[in-house]
């Protein structure tokens, strides 16, 4: 699997991670934050009722982002100053690359939410995974779904370097199979529900996590952001864990599903169908050894490992326990 543009492409982001001055971060009037439609979260009730903006008392523009990969190189060129459920993989190929990035809080963890469909002409399933060799799949490089792709293969036996694999953000992916031009695809969220359309999963979530793969997402910044910005992140974060609380008590969900879905770009049943498989853990929680408190880290070094393996990037770092901060999810709990 020949993977040089990628290389290519984070060597220079994170050459570009180094244009993100001081004068650039500091005395923010305003902030930019990345996030994905047709991924409803909490987070999004308290951006539709400016709620960021009154907390923080800064001008927030949103920029919707097709995948995390895409997230790094805005975040790289000071574009972006925050990623709000940036997938842990391309996290780490940014990371890995050099890239000034670090994983501030949990946003969502969601095993059931972010998978690889088989075309259902081929009737290709867990028992018969090896037919999959020599098959033209269409893949978000760099992306939990290519990390995804990636450990199931290898769990199946599955040579990658036999397939022809398309570099693919999921709506596009979505659409190339729904026209047969792929045997097998694989991405998340309302993408992920068209491809299902056309064909079948090889592992439910369960059967994943089973496997030790895991899939959440993270909130990310450039680390001299973080350090210019404590407060504003840390407001921030705490705004995100408002929401989450509030979702997870469950006696506001008929208040807020109207409006996440609307600012997701959906309708009310996909939102609920969707949001319904994510879970969001709370600050405490997040703070844990289960996930920021270790887990995490050492999640990010397994993950770098598959893609080393993959050739998808040049090595990993010895150790990802510097690309998490943990101070302002613990100031926002606070």
């Amino acid at each position: 699997m020949k993977l040089t543009k990628l290389k290519c492409v984070m060597t220079s982001t994170a050459a570009a991670a180094a244009m993100l001055t001081a004068s650039q971060a500091a005395a923010l009037d305003e902030l930019t934050v990345a996030y994905f439609l047709e991924w409803p979260m909490p987070f999004q009730y308290g951006k539709a009722e400016g709620i960021y903006e009154k907390e923080l008392g800064v001008k927030i523009n949103w920029v919707a982002f097709d995948t995390g990969t895409a997230m790094s190189a805005a975040m790289a060129s000071g574009d972006v100053q925050i990623a709000v459920s940036q997938g842990v993989p391309p996290f780490v190929v940014a990371t890995s690359a050099g890239q000034d990035l670090q994983t501030l809080d949990v946003a969502v963890s969601y095993s059931e939410n972010d998978n690889c469909v088989v075309a259902e002409g081929l009737e290709i399933d867990k028992t018969s995974a090896d037919e999959l060799t020599g098959r033209k799949v269409g893949v978000p490089i760099g992306t939990a779904a290519h990390y995804g792709f990636l450990s199931q293969m290898k769990h199946f036996g599955v040579d990658v370097d036999t397939m022809e694999i398309v570099d693919m953000a999921p709506p596009d992916g979505a659409a190339a199979f729904a026209q047969g031009n792929l045997d097998m695809v694989c991405g998340w969220g309302g993408a992920l529900r068209r491809m299902k359309e056309h064909g079948n999963v090889l592992l439910t979530g369960a059967e994943k996590e089973a496997l030790g793969i895991l899939v959440f997402d993270v909130t990310a910044a450039p680390s001299t952001f973080v350090a210019q910005e404590p407060e504003l992140v840390a407001n921030f974060l705490k705004v995100t864990a408002d929401m989450n609380a509030m979702w997870n008590a469950g006696d506001q969900k008929e208040v807020m599903l109207p409006v996440i879905a609307k600012d997701a770009g959906m309708d009310i049943a996909d939102t609920e169908a969707t949001i319904s498989t994510f879970s969001f853990p709370s600050v405490e929680e997040q703070l844990s050894e289960k996930w920021l408190g270790g887990a995490a880290q050492s999640f990010m070094l397994g993950v770098a490992n598959i893609f080393v393996g993959a050739g998808s990037i040049e090595a990993a770092l010895d150790s990802y326990a510097g690309t998490v901060e943990t101070a302002p999810l613990a100031a926002a709990g606070n």
